[in-house]
C-alpha cells in the first residue's frame, strides 16, 4: 500500500507543492476541510485559516520511538522515525507563535488523523487560546479500553497494549506521560481511551463530536486482523469482515456509552456507506452519511452543529443498519482518476 494513494505514508517526504501537485493530498481535495473550493462539497471552514498536517510517521500522530523494522531481505532493514506527538508539539508551538487567540478553532482529522486530532486537541487548544474551540475525530476512534482487560472484554486490549511499546507512548517524552503530567485529572495511563472523554473534563467551554460507521473494514481491520489468528486466516470479504464487525460493534457500544455522560460531547455513527468499505465520513465529500431515521441530511450537520455552540450538540446512532450509496464519491473517483491519467500515473 505504501505507493498507493490510500497508503497516506509520505514515506519519501512531503514536498513544497504537497497541497497542489496531485499526490495524497489529490490537489486538496481529499477532505472539505482542506480546500477552499471543493468540487462536491462545501463546509464553512472553508473560509477560515486553514493548516493541513500531512500523515507520515506511521503512528497515528501520536509516536515518539524510533524503531527497526525487519524486511524479506534482512539486509534491507527499516528505520523508522515514530515521531507523530513531537511533530504535534513542534505544530502547537508554531501556531502558538503565529495564530494566537484566534476567533474559533476546530481541529479535526479522519482515520489516523481522528486519532491524531484527539491525541494532540489539547496542545493545539492550549498554545492558541481560541475564543471558541471545537473536535471532530472522525473514524479514528480511541476506545475505551484498559490495559488489563482480556481480549473478551475489549477486542483491541492488544492493539493498544503494542503500540504503547512499538510507539513509545508511555516513554518519559511520550503521548500518555505528558498527557497525564499536563492533565492530572482528565483520565487514566492504563486507559488509552480516557482521552476521550477526558478532555472534555479538562475543557468545559469547548465542544467534542466524535464520528465513525458501525461498518468500518478497514479501521477494524487494523485493529484485529493482526491479533486474532481466526479473522488472519478467514479469506477477504464478507466472512472476514463479519468476524471484525463482531468485534467492532462490542467496542463502538462501549465508546459511545462512555460519552453519554457529557454535556459537551456529540456522537455521529451511521451504519455505513459503498466506499472505503465503511471508513471514514469527510473523506472527499459527506455523500452517503445521512442518518435518515433522524431526518439528518449527512455529516456536514453534525459539524455545523459542532460549530455553533448556542445549540447543544448532536447525538445520532442510526439503528437501521443500513448502507448507503455515494454517488458524489463516485464521481470524485472520476475526477480523480482523470487527474492521475493526465499525469501518467
Amino acid at each position: 500500500m505504501k505507493d498507493g494513494v490510500l497508503g497516506a505514508t509520505n514515506y519519501n517526504g512531503v514536498a513544497a507543492n504537497y497541497m497542489t501537485g496531485g499526490g495524497l493530498a489529490l490537489y486538496g481535495w481529499i477532505t472539505p476541510f482542506t480546500a477552499r473550493v471543493h468540487p462536491l462539497q462545501k463546509v464553512q471552514t472553508q473560509s477560515w485559516n486553514i493548516i493541513y498536517v500531512p500523515y507520515c510517521t506511521g503512528d497515528v500522530h501520536t509516536g515518539n520511538k524510533v524503531n527497526i523494522y525487519g524486511d524479506a531481505d534482512p539486509t534491507n532493514a527499516i528505520t523508522y522515525h515514530h515521531k507523530g506527538f513531537k511533530n504535534g508539539e513542534a505544530l502547537a508551538n508554531w501556531m502558538g507563535r503565529y495564530m494566537a487567540k484566534p476567533d474559533q478553532l476546530l481541529v479535526t482529522g479522519f482515520s489516523a488523523g481522528g486519532a491524531g486530532s484527539t491525541g494532540i486537541y489539547g496542545l493545539l487548544r492550549l498554545a492558541v487560546q481560541p475564543k471558541k474551540s471545537a473536535l471532530l475525530a472522525d473514524s479514528g476512534p480511541l476506545f475505551q479500553v484498559n490495559r488489563n482487560d482480556t481480549p473478551e472484554q475489549s477486542p483491541s486490549v492488544l492493539l493498544h497494549n503494542k503500540i504503547r511499546t512499538t510507539w513509545g507512548l508511555d516513554g518519559d517524552e511520550g503521548l500518555v506521560s505528558k498527557l497525564i503530567a499536563t492533565y492530572p485529572t482528565a483520565g487514566t495511563a492504563d486507559n488509552l481511551g480516557s482521552l476521550t472523554t477526558g478532555l472534555a473534563k479538562v475543557f468545559p467551554q469547548d465542544r467534542f463530536g466524535y464520528a465513525t460507521f458501525q461498518a468500518d473494514a478497514i479501521y477494524s481491520s487494523f485493529s484485529y486482523t493482526k491479533f486474532y489468528p481466526e479473522i488472519e486466516a478467514a479469506p477477504v470479504g464478507s466472512k472476514r469482515d463479519a468476524l471484525l464487525n463482531a468485534k467492532w460493534t462490542k467496542e463502538v457500544t462501549t465508546w459511545v456509552d462512555a460519552m453519554k455522560p457529557y454535556s459537551n460531547i456529540g456522537y455521529y455513527v451511521p451504519y455505513g456507506r459503498d466506499f472505503l468499505k465503511s471508513h471514514t465520513l469527510t473523506t472527499a465529500t459527506f455523500s452517503g452519511t445521512a442518518i435518515k431515521e433522524a431526518n439528518i441530511k449527512d455529516v456536514g450537520a453534525f459539524t455545523d452543529n459542532l460549530l455553533d455552540s448556542a445549540k447543544p450538540v448532536m447525538r445520532a446512532y442510526e439503528t437501521q443498519r443500513t448502507v448507503q450509496n455515494s454517488n458524489g464519491i463516485a464521481l470524485f473517483s472520476t475526477i480523480s482518476n482523470a487527474f492521475y491519467a493526465l499525469l501518467g500515473l
